[in-house]
């Protein structure tokens, strides 16, 4: 198990994600930003403003997307 912040991942908080792979953490953090958003947290807002941004240019969010991937390859379990 291994575990990425919300901030680490691009978001607005410390909240937590644990998860055995990259894409467990992803779902968590993907869920965890709609919430945000259903409730109005502006901070989340502005983060996913900036992410939709990013995926305008297809190669740019992939790169992203990997290196925050590599990001979680490279942590120690928990």
């Amino acid at each position: 198990m291994k575990k990425m912040t919300c901030k680490q991942l691009g978001g607005a908080c410390d909240v937590e994600f644990v998860g055995e792979s990259f894409d467990e953490i992803a779902t968590q953090s993907k869920k965890h930003g709609m919430e945000m958003f259903q409730i109005g947290h502006q901070a989340h807002i502005e983060a996913m403003n900036e992410m939709q941004k990013m995926m305008k240019e297809p190669s740019d969010f992939a790169k992203w997307f990997e290196s925050k991937k590599e990001e979680f390859n490279k942590l120690n379990n928990i």
